[in-house]
């Protein structure tokens, strides 16, 4: 795929198993054997066996390499191993990497998995740490020393000009955070099942950095989640329905930083996400689709104002009207319940949903659900996908 031409890769290949840990805080148990607990339970949920896998894909944040989740997991010979980078936005391109290596022979069965304790180990949500020097790096160093240390207070320039430019107020990002933590309530998997929350309950809970409430900060998890990708020809002799790869993109803006891109040329340099701006036309120039012929949404929500940021830059909505799109629910909107309500694990849960969706299995199913568009995570170079139904 190019940012100029439609690419030959959509409809090659499919997923056709999904398998995941419990969603936790306290695993008590190591990542690598929460990375081999998903990628075992996606390939027999494939109908696949080890020794069948000849690919991984996985993050570069990642504390469990290819080779050794594949030796963990009864894995043998690998002939495609691949990671992607920055964070949240590998999520979709770890499913890309995969199609584009079955779909050019260079595998058949390719693994994609992320797996970490997020909240009983290493805590994102805290911020930089420590750093070693790197010239992607630097930006950061234009942030840190006035206070801007963590994921949400990076969001929060955003966030705040968002608001000041079309002259709203955070009531707006309330209405995601009520919609995922509805559907979250629904899904015993979720960390928050049977936990919903009103507009009442958002505009109560404290400021973690203003105009970001807790309410609009995705949890910390602790599990794994895996997928497995080949051919759609192969997919459809296994034991569900395949996901089609329709479209497949990955994106980075002019000026993109990692989450601190504040000095970005244009109006909406601040108060959108440019990035996914370039997913968003490459993911409908080849598969010919429009926001219309979306079924489902499974929109990266690490923070709320960034979901109203993705439908706006999809088409959607004009800009603006993201609050008013997703509080009248003319999009289903992270069935799942999301990172907000389900579990935080770098988008790939999201993933699952999107194929559950497809096979007619989501716990809070939309009925004939044939598309599904699936984001990666945004503020720094992202990705996408849209799957669909086989036929």
């Amino acid at each position: 795929m190019s940012v100029r031409s439609a690419d030959t890769l959509g409809e090659k290949a499919a997923i056709a198993g999904i398998g995941a840990t419990e969603f936790s805080k306290d695993s008590g148990r190591s990542e690598l054997k929460l990375a081999v607990e998903a990628v075992r339970a996606a390939v027999e949920d494939a109908g696949l066996t080890p020794a069948d896998v000849d690919g991984m894909v996985t993050f570069t944040m990642d504390t469990s390499p290819e080779i050794t989740v594949a030796q963990a997991a009864g894995i043998g010979e690998l002939s495609f191993f691949s990671r992607i980078h920055y964070g949240g936005g590998a999520a979709c391109a770890t499913v890309q990497q995969a199609a584009l290596a079955v779909a050019s022979g260079v595998a058949e069965v390719v693994v994609c998995y992320r797996a970490f304790n997020e909240r009983s180990g290493r805590r994102f949500g805290s911020g930089v740490q420590h750093r070693e020097p790197s010239a992607e790096g630097a930006a950061l160093g234009w942030n840190l020393p006035f206070g801007l240390l963590t994921p949400a207070s990076w969001v929060a320039m955003a966030a705040q000009r968002y608001l000041h430019v079309y002259d709203l107020t955070t009531d707006v990002f309330g209405h995601v955070a009520v919609t995922d933590r509805r559907h979250a309530a629904r899904n015993p998997a979720a960390y928050f099942y049977e936990k919903p929350i009103a507009l009442a309950d958002h505009a109560a809970s404290r400021w973690i950095v203003e105009p970001l409430r807790l309410l609009d900060c995705c949890q910390e998890t602790d599990g794994g989640q895996a997928v497995v990708v080949t051919s759609v020809e192969r997919a459809r002799d296994l034991p569900h329905p395949p996901a089609v790869i329709v479209a497949a993109a990955q994106g980075a803006g002019r000026g993109q930083e990692q989450m601190t891109s504040f000095y970005r040329d244009g109006p909406d340099g601040l108060n959108g996400l440019p990035e996914m701006g370039v997913v968003a036309r490459q993911l409908w120039q080849t598969s010919g689709l429009r926001p219309a012929d979306i079924d489902v949404g499974i929109l990266y929500d690490h923070f709320t104002p960034f979901v109203l940021m993705q439908l706006e830059e999809f088409g959607f909505c004009g800009p603006g009207e993201g609050g008013g799109f997703v509080a009248e629910d003319r999009l289903a909107l992270n069935t799942h319940g999301g990172q907000l309500g389900e579990a935080y694990l770098h988008g790939m849960n999201g993933i699952a949903e999107a194929v559950r969706q497809l096979r007619g299995t989501s716990v809070n199913q939309i009925p004939g659900a044939a598309t599904s568009l699936v984001t990666a995570g945004t503020g720094v170079p992202t990705s996408g996908l849209i799957l669909g139904a086989d036929g």
